[in-house]
């Protein structure tokens, strides 16, 4: 894994969450996106060398809409960076992590993206994110 891409927090409602951030971070965020095969609107910061990403689920059917109920807004996945998503997927499963999806499947930026059940990774979602 090359670096931390991105820290993906879980919102109620970007409306209140964007300017929050905004003060918070001291920087605009640059980047809003609607991911419609999530059923989640996205904000994205830049932070140095990092991202922060919001997340915010626009039906009760997303897994971000569900996360929020069942544990409230907050940390809702940690995601690094990778050369070849497909080796990394093969060798983290290999080493006996379990992966959420068997393929690659595209999220925000169009970047190829593969998530790792927290019961592996002590109770932390990963997310891995393909290099562009």
């Amino acid at each position: 894994m090359k670096k931390i891409e991105h820290v993906g927090i879980a919102v109620k409602k970007l409306s209140v969450s964007i300017p929050l951030f905004e003060k918070l971070l001291n920087t605009p965020c640059y980047k809003t996106e609607v991911l419609t095969g999530e059923l989640v609107n996205t904000a994205f910061f830049e932070t140095g060398k990092n991202k922060i990403e919001l997340l915010e689920g626009y039906s009760p059917e997303s897994v971000i809409s569900k996360f929020i109920e069942k544990r409230g807004e907050g940390l809702h996945h940690i995601a690094f960076e990778v050369d070849d998503i497909e080796a990394e997927m093969k060798r983290l499963s290999d080493e006996g992590f379990t992966l959420l999806n068997k393929k690659p499947k595209e999220g925000a930026d169009n970047k190829l993206i593969c998530f790792l059940h927290p019961k592996d990774t002590n109770g932390v979602l990963i997310e891995l994110v393909a290099s562009k």
